[in-house]
């Protein structure tokens, strides 16, 4: 028996944070980009879920972080079966990339720890748990997620995992602001350090850091956005998956920012 069903509209927005309208949409883009040809192990082999079951599986998944084991009952399906439709339909909501910007569009960047239990990627961070590092950059016009990093061990600074996640390269061509943990990347605009004599900073400094603050804490607050999503606080899946996790809570953040 399933008990959730995109049928019913009134269970999209409390399991998905996604306003039925906005789920529709979501839907149509992801048969655009085949989730309909996908089938269900063998050849010919249908699933027993339509695409907009599917897709609010998924979307509930990122959303609950529930267990296989919990999230098929809700469904009528195996827990195996919510296993292979996550997997299969889970990179078709990533984030598009972005083909065309203005150059002189700002972007924000800042990195957050993921507690990941899959120890061949996570290390033990600063917060004490086996995390990686995710870098997320948000244009700073309209706050939308614009670019994410390669998951990085937890115990790397952020100035290091921004140019091994690859987001540097994404970025590039780009005035891009970022917090102090970014010195030593020349092109990312970081707050003024007080002098190495420990007396303060002139008084227009200080104000550009106070303007530096409110600008980037718009990055913080998509942070924090993005991680309603309670699978980014906990991930127990395969860390090779995070990468296509995350970018599909990317695309999600920006459907619902988007209204």
């Amino acid at each position: 028996m399933q008990v959730i069903t995109a049928v019913r509209p009134e269970w999209i927005f409390p399991f998905t944070g996604l306003q039925p309208a906005q789920f529709c949409r979501l839907v149509r883009l992801v048969a655009e980009r085949g989730g309909d040809a996908i089938v269900d192990g063998r050849p010919g082999r249908q699933w027993s879920l339509d695409l907009a079951d599917r897709v609010l599986l998924v979307a509930t998944y990122w959303r609950t972080n529930l267990t296989m084991r919990q999230i098929g009952p809700l469904f009528g399906v195996s827990h195996s079966a919510a296993h292979r439709v996550i997997d299969t339909l889970g990179p078709l909501l990533a984030l598009a990339p972005v083909r065309r910007r203005r150059v002189d569009q700002i972007a924000i960047v800042d990195g957050t720890l993921i507690p990941t239990r899959d120890h061949r990627l996570a290390a033990q961070s600063k917060n004490y748990r086996y995390s990686t590092n995710l870098q997320v950059a948000i244009d700073a016009h309209t706050r939308l997620v614009v670019a994410l990093g390669d998951p990085q061990p937890g115990n790397r600074n952020d100035t290091i995992v921004y140019r091994t996640s690859g987001i540097d390269q994404k970025l590039a061509g780009r005035p891009v602001m970022a917090d102090g943990a970014y010195r030593g990347n020349p092109e990312v605009i970081i707050p003024y350090r007080k002098p190495a004599d420990g007396s303060e900073l002139p008084g227009w400094k200080a104000d550009l850091n106070k303007q530096h603050r409110r600008v980037r804490a718009q990055v913080e607050h998509a942070l924090a956005r993005m991680k309603t999503f309670k699978i980014l606080r906990d991930y127990r899946r395969a860390a090779h998956t995070l990468t296509y996790t995350a970018s599909g809570i990317a695309h999600l953040h920006n459907i619902i920012l988007l209204g």
